[in-house]
């Protein structure tokens, strides 16, 4: 059976923050593939995990953290994470994972047969949790371990402080290694789709500048014409409509076509939508 839902260290975990990695420039499928396929799947690998029945044959929290630790940290610490082919980052990212600490009052049974798991709706992707599960034992428990991924690549910094209302401009920003996974707002990869937009909170010098910091681009408004670009594998089928609500830069944007049906698109430029299918 599950330990006791009350203690710390088996609680349910919470659900992830809402739009992670969005307009990081890459596609968000393509991310969470690329992110999965280099943890995900060395930490499933094989089905479940096999440990020696003398691994767990204490009852004290510190033996039972030392060889959890050592088995999670072995499977996770400083992957290469693999780039999706149209990736807009110069170099590789590299995956560092930060193990936390289960509750010391925890008491673990000896277990024959443990398996590692990522508990639904959790992405190894800053702060978040490993399932750990006892499938073969006396008493059948179950733990979240607390982990936090860091995600380490090259993005943009601000150069020197910055006020709200600022223009940015190219001399305001140097590329430098930052944990993209550090916070929810996705980090800001190319100056080109930031110079000229205005600084909405204050900056400090050499922090890594995300989407919610600089003011949203508004492609066209609700009632201009636009042209839309619908994409697919090996076609692209161009046709024209009328923009039913404002273009912002990363939001769904109603658009109806000259024969009367209302599609949702990607505004990418002056009057310009894509769906890509």
């Amino acid at each position: 059976m599950d330990t006791n839902p009350t203690n710390p260290a088996s609680t349910s975990p919470s659900a992830p923050a809402p739009g992670l990695l969005h307009d990081l420039g890459f596609e968000p499928f393509q991310i969470w593939a690329a992110l999965l396929s280099a943890l995900v799947w060395l930490l499933l690998c094989g089905g479940a995990v096999l440990l020696s029945p003398s691994a767990y044959a204490q009852t004290s929290p510190v033996g039972e953290s030392g060889v959890l630790q050592a088995y999670v940290q072995t499977l996770l610490h400083d992957q290469a994470l693999l780039q999706s082919d149209n990736s807009k980052s110069s170099a590789p990212w590299r995956v560092e994972v930060v193990l936390g600490q289960l509750d010391p009052r925890l008491k673990l049974a000896p277990c024959d047969k443990i398996k590692a798991y990522v508990p639904a709706g959790m992405r190894l992707w800053g702060n978040t949790r490993v399932g750990l599960r006892c499938e073969q034992g006396a008493v059948r428990w179950n733990v979240y371990w607390p982990v936090a991924v860091k995600v380490w690549g090259q993005a943009l910094v601000v150069v020197g402080p910055l006020r709200p209302g600022a223009p940015l401009a190219m001399e305001d920003l140097r590329m430098a290694e930052v944990d993209l996974a550090s916070h929810a707002s996705p980090a800001v990869l190319r100056a080109e789709d930031v110079v000229g937009r205005t600084v909405v909170r204050q900056l400090s010098a050499g922090q890594s500048l995300r989407q919610e910091d600089v003011k949203v681009r508004r492609w066209f408004a609700a009632g201009d014409p636009v042209r839309l670009t619908v994409k697919g594998r090996g076609f692209s089928v161009a046709s024209e409509g009328t923009a039913l609500t404002a273009g912002d830069e990363g939001q769904c944007a109603k658009i109806r076509l000259d024969g009367g049906r209302v599609v949702c698109g990607e505004p990418v430029g002056a009057r310009q939508v894509e769906i890509l299918l």
